[in-house]
Protein backbone atom coordinates (compact mmCIF):
# COMPACT_ATOMS: atom_id res chain seq x y z
CA UNK A 1 0.00 0.00 0.00
CA UNK A 2 1.06 3.62 -0.48
CA UNK A 3 1.93 5.70 2.55
CA UNK A 4 1.63 9.48 2.82
CA UNK A 5 -0.05 9.70 -0.59
CA UNK A 6 2.97 8.18 -2.41
CA UNK A 7 2.10 5.76 -5.20
CA UNK A 8 3.48 2.23 -4.93
CA UNK A 9 5.68 0.92 -7.73
CA UNK A 10 3.66 -0.25 -10.72
CA UNK A 11 0.70 2.01 -9.95
CA UNK A 12 -0.46 5.23 -11.60
CA UNK A 13 -2.62 8.22 -10.78
CA UNK A 14 -4.76 7.12 -13.77
CA UNK A 15 -5.56 3.70 -12.28
CA UNK A 16 -9.16 4.71 -11.38
CA UNK A 17 -9.76 5.22 -15.11
CA UNK A 18 -7.72 2.23 -16.28
CA UNK A 19 -10.68 -0.02 -17.08
CA UNK A 20 -12.35 2.68 -19.18
CA UNK A 21 -9.13 3.54 -21.05
CA UNK A 22 -8.31 -0.10 -21.81
CA UNK A 23 -11.84 -0.78 -23.03
CA UNK A 24 -12.13 2.14 -25.42
CA UNK A 25 -8.78 3.79 -26.13
CA UNK A 26 -5.68 1.62 -25.78
CA UNK A 27 -4.20 -1.80 -24.97
CA UNK A 28 -2.54 -2.37 -21.60
CA UNK A 29 0.96 -2.08 -23.10
CA UNK A 30 0.18 1.50 -24.18
CA UNK A 31 -1.35 2.31 -20.79
CA UNK A 32 1.90 1.20 -19.14
CA UNK A 33 3.93 3.19 -21.67
CA UNK A 34 1.95 6.40 -21.09
CA UNK A 35 1.18 6.31 -17.36
CA UNK A 36 3.89 4.11 -15.80
CA UNK A 37 6.89 4.89 -18.00
CA UNK A 38 5.61 8.41 -18.82
CA UNK A 39 6.65 7.94 -22.44
CA UNK A 40 4.00 10.16 -24.00
CA UNK A 41 5.72 10.26 -27.39
CA UNK A 42 5.53 6.54 -28.17
CA UNK A 43 4.51 6.67 -31.86
CA UNK A 44 2.76 3.25 -32.17
CA UNK A 45 0.68 3.98 -29.05
CA UNK A 46 -0.10 7.52 -30.21
CA UNK A 47 -1.40 6.07 -33.50
CA UNK A 48 -3.63 3.66 -31.59
CA UNK A 49 -4.91 6.43 -29.32
CA UNK A 50 -5.59 8.74 -32.29
CA UNK A 51 -7.33 5.98 -34.23
CA UNK A 52 -9.54 4.98 -31.27
CA UNK A 53 -10.35 8.61 -30.50
CA UNK A 54 -11.26 9.36 -34.12
CA UNK A 55 -13.32 6.17 -34.32
CA UNK A 56 -15.36 7.05 -31.25
CA UNK A 57 -15.72 10.64 -32.47
CA UNK A 58 -17.00 9.44 -35.84
CA UNK A 59 -19.51 7.11 -34.16
CA UNK A 60 -20.78 9.88 -31.87
CA UNK A 61 -21.02 12.25 -34.83
CA UNK A 62 -22.85 9.66 -36.94
CA UNK A 63 -25.71 9.62 -34.44
CA UNK A 64 -26.75 13.01 -35.80
CA UNK A 65 -24.89 13.35 -39.11
CA UNK A 66 -28.02 12.92 -41.25
CA UNK A 67 -30.48 14.50 -38.84
CA UNK A 68 -30.12 17.92 -40.56
CA UNK A 69 -31.12 16.20 -43.82
CA UNK A 70 -34.12 14.52 -42.16
CA UNK A 71 -35.26 17.76 -40.53
CA UNK A 72 -34.85 19.64 -43.82
CA UNK A 73 -37.06 17.11 -45.61
CA UNK A 74 -39.70 17.20 -42.88
CA UNK A 75 -39.64 21.01 -42.71
CA UNK A 76 -40.07 21.53 -46.45
CA UNK A 77 -42.26 18.43 -46.96
CA UNK A 78 -40.39 17.99 -50.22
CA UNK A 79 -37.66 15.64 -51.42
CA UNK A 80 -36.77 17.67 -54.51
CA UNK A 81 -33.19 17.13 -55.61
CA UNK A 82 -32.75 13.84 -53.70
CA UNK A 83 -32.44 10.56 -55.58
CA UNK A 84 -34.05 7.41 -54.16
CA UNK A 85 -31.65 5.32 -56.29
CA UNK A 86 -28.75 7.02 -54.52
CA UNK A 87 -30.29 6.10 -51.15
CA UNK A 88 -30.59 2.44 -52.20
CA UNK A 89 -26.97 2.29 -53.35
CA UNK A 90 -25.85 4.07 -50.17
CA UNK A 91 -27.72 1.47 -48.09
CA UNK A 92 -26.02 -1.29 -50.05
CA UNK A 93 -22.62 0.20 -49.19
CA UNK A 94 -23.48 0.76 -45.51
CA UNK A 95 -24.92 -2.76 -45.15
CA UNK A 96 -21.87 -4.29 -46.81
CA UNK A 97 -19.48 -2.49 -44.45
CA UNK A 98 -21.52 -3.40 -41.36
CA UNK A 99 -21.97 -7.08 -42.29
CA UNK A 100 -18.31 -7.47 -43.34
CA UNK A 101 -17.10 -5.91 -40.07
CA UNK A 102 -19.40 -8.01 -37.89
CA UNK A 103 -18.46 -11.27 -39.66
CA UNK A 104 -14.75 -10.43 -39.32
CA UNK A 105 -15.20 -9.41 -35.65
CA UNK A 106 -13.70 -5.95 -36.16
CA UNK A 107 -13.94 -3.64 -33.10
CA UNK A 108 -17.10 -1.53 -32.93
CA UNK A 109 -14.98 1.64 -33.01
CA UNK A 110 -13.90 0.65 -36.55
CA UNK A 111 -17.40 0.49 -38.05
CA UNK A 112 -20.01 1.60 -35.49
CA UNK A 113 -21.13 4.66 -37.45
CA UNK A 114 -22.55 2.32 -40.13
CA UNK A 115 -25.31 1.28 -37.71
CA UNK A 116 -26.49 4.86 -37.11
CA UNK A 117 -26.04 5.88 -40.76
CA UNK A 118 -28.17 2.89 -41.77
CA UNK A 119 -31.06 3.92 -39.50
CA UNK A 120 -30.97 7.53 -40.71
CA UNK A 121 -30.63 6.53 -44.37
CA UNK A 122 -33.70 4.28 -44.07
CA UNK A 123 -35.62 7.25 -42.63
CA UNK A 124 -34.54 9.46 -45.56
CA UNK A 125 -35.52 6.76 -48.07
CA UNK A 126 -38.98 6.52 -46.49
CA UNK A 127 -39.41 10.32 -46.48
CA UNK A 128 -38.46 10.54 -50.17
CA UNK A 129 -41.20 8.05 -50.96
CA UNK A 130 -43.71 9.70 -48.62
CA UNK A 131 -43.24 13.21 -49.99
CA UNK A 132 -43.36 11.73 -53.48
CA UNK A 133 -46.88 10.49 -52.71
CA UNK A 134 -45.89 6.83 -52.20
CA UNK A 135 -46.16 6.22 -48.45
CA UNK A 136 -47.14 2.56 -48.91
CA UNK A 137 -44.08 1.99 -51.13
CA UNK A 138 -41.95 3.62 -48.43
CA UNK A 139 -43.27 1.21 -45.79
CA UNK A 140 -42.65 -1.73 -48.14
CA UNK A 141 -39.09 -0.48 -48.66
CA UNK A 142 -38.47 -0.59 -44.87
CA UNK A 143 -39.94 -4.09 -44.47
CA UNK A 144 -37.95 -5.53 -47.39
CA UNK A 145 -34.70 -3.93 -46.27
CA UNK A 146 -35.01 -5.16 -42.66
CA UNK A 147 -35.72 -8.69 -43.93
CA UNK A 148 -32.65 -8.66 -46.18
CA UNK A 149 -30.50 -7.21 -43.37
CA UNK A 150 -31.49 -10.02 -40.99
CA UNK A 151 -30.60 -12.55 -43.70
CA UNK A 152 -27.19 -11.00 -44.43
CA UNK A 153 -26.24 -10.83 -40.73
CA UNK A 154 -27.39 -14.39 -39.98
CA UNK A 155 -24.97 -17.36 -39.88
CA UNK A 156 -26.75 -18.70 -42.97
CA UNK A 157 -24.92 -16.17 -45.15
CA UNK A 158 -21.34 -17.39 -45.88
CA UNK A 159 -18.37 -15.06 -45.42
CA UNK A 160 -17.61 -15.23 -49.17
CA UNK A 161 -20.97 -13.61 -49.94
CA UNK A 162 -20.39 -10.91 -47.30
CA UNK A 163 -16.91 -10.23 -48.73
CA UNK A 164 -18.42 -9.90 -52.20
CA UNK A 165 -21.00 -7.48 -50.77
CA UNK A 166 -18.20 -5.37 -49.27
CA UNK A 167 -16.30 -5.40 -52.57
CA UNK A 168 -19.46 -4.20 -54.35
CA UNK A 169 -19.40 -1.10 -52.13
CA UNK A 170 -16.99 0.70 -54.43
CA UNK A 171 -19.10 0.61 -57.61
CA UNK A 172 -22.25 1.21 -55.50
CA UNK A 173 -20.74 4.34 -53.92
CA UNK A 174 -19.45 5.64 -57.26
CA UNK A 175 -22.72 5.06 -59.12
CA UNK A 176 -24.82 6.40 -56.24
CA UNK A 177 -22.83 9.62 -55.92
CA UNK A 178 -22.68 10.09 -59.69
CA UNK A 179 -26.48 9.87 -59.86
CA UNK A 180 -26.72 12.57 -57.19
CA UNK A 181 -24.04 14.71 -58.86
CA UNK A 182 -25.72 14.49 -62.28
CA UNK A 183 -29.08 15.32 -60.69
CA UNK A 184 -27.55 18.41 -59.04
CA UNK A 185 -25.93 19.48 -62.32
CA UNK A 186 -29.15 19.10 -64.34
CA UNK A 187 -31.21 20.94 -61.74
CA UNK A 188 -28.65 23.71 -61.33
CA UNK A 189 -29.01 23.42 -57.54
CA UNK A 190 -28.72 20.82 -54.76
CA UNK A 191 -32.42 20.96 -53.84
CA UNK A 192 -33.19 19.72 -50.32
CA UNK A 193 -29.69 18.28 -49.87
CA UNK A 194 -28.35 19.30 -46.44
CA UNK A 195 -24.95 21.02 -46.57
CA UNK A 196 -24.23 20.08 -42.94
CA UNK A 197 -24.84 16.37 -43.60
CA UNK A 198 -22.74 16.43 -46.78
CA UNK A 199 -19.72 18.06 -45.09
CA UNK A 200 -19.94 15.77 -42.03
CA UNK A 201 -20.06 12.67 -44.26
CA UNK A 202 -17.04 13.93 -46.21
CA UNK A 203 -15.02 14.57 -43.03
CA UNK A 204 -16.03 11.23 -41.52
CA UNK A 205 -15.06 9.20 -44.58
CA UNK A 206 -11.67 10.94 -44.72
CA UNK A 207 -10.96 10.09 -41.06
CA UNK A 208 -12.08 6.50 -41.64
CA UNK A 209 -9.24 5.89 -44.12
CA UNK A 210 -6.75 6.21 -41.26
CA UNK A 211 -8.81 4.38 -38.63
CA UNK A 212 -9.62 1.41 -40.90
CA UNK A 213 -5.93 0.90 -41.72
CA UNK A 214 -4.91 1.33 -38.08
CA UNK A 215 -7.59 -0.79 -36.42
CA UNK A 216 -8.34 -3.50 -38.99
CA UNK A 217 -5.39 -3.48 -41.41
CA UNK A 218 -7.98 -4.37 -44.06
CA UNK A 219 -7.07 -2.78 -47.40
CA UNK A 220 -10.53 -3.50 -48.85
CA UNK A 221 -12.18 -1.38 -46.16
CA UNK A 222 -9.57 1.37 -46.49
CA UNK A 223 -10.00 1.48 -50.29
CA UNK A 224 -13.78 1.71 -49.82
CA UNK A 225 -13.33 4.82 -47.68
CA UNK A 226 -10.89 6.34 -50.20
CA UNK A 227 -13.55 5.98 -52.91
CA UNK A 228 -16.24 7.24 -50.52
CA UNK A 229 -14.18 10.32 -49.60
CA UNK A 230 -13.59 11.18 -53.25
CA UNK A 231 -17.28 10.86 -54.13
CA UNK A 232 -18.43 12.74 -51.02
CA UNK A 233 -15.90 15.44 -51.90
CA UNK A 234 -17.50 15.91 -55.33
CA UNK A 235 -20.94 16.40 -53.74
CA UNK A 236 -19.43 18.80 -51.16
CA UNK A 237 -17.89 20.87 -53.97
CA UNK A 238 -21.28 21.01 -55.71
CA UNK A 239 -22.91 22.22 -52.49
CA UNK A 240 -20.38 25.07 -52.38
CA UNK A 241 -20.74 25.83 -56.09
CA UNK A 242 -24.56 25.96 -55.94
CA UNK A 243 -24.59 27.63 -52.51
CA UNK A 244 -26.69 30.60 -53.64
CA UNK A 245 -28.92 28.55 -55.93
CA UNK A 246 -32.21 27.03 -54.83
CA UNK A 247 -35.36 25.62 -56.47
CA UNK A 248 -37.20 28.87 -55.68
CA UNK A 249 -34.36 30.96 -57.16
CA UNK A 250 -34.46 28.90 -60.36
CA UNK A 251 -38.24 29.28 -60.65
CA UNK A 252 -37.96 33.06 -60.30
CA UNK A 253 -35.34 33.15 -63.07
CA UNK A 254 -37.62 31.14 -65.36
CA UNK A 255 -40.52 33.50 -64.69
CA UNK A 256 -38.40 36.55 -65.53
CA UNK A 257 -37.26 34.95 -68.80
CA UNK A 258 -40.84 34.08 -69.80
CA UNK A 259 -41.92 37.68 -69.12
Amino acid sequence: MAEGGVLVEGSSFMDPFKGFLLTYFMPESCYDEFFLNFNLLDVPCLKILLSKGLGIGIILGSVMVKLPQIFKLMGSKSAEGLSFQTILLELLAITGTMAYSIHNKFPFSAWGEALFLMLQTIAIGFLIQRYGGNTSRGLLFIVVYVGLLILVLSPVTPLSVVTYLQASNMPAIIIGRLIQAVSNFRNGHTGQLSAISVFLLFAGSLARIFTSLQETGDTLMALTYVISSTCNGIIALQVLYYWNSSPEHKKKKKKKKSE
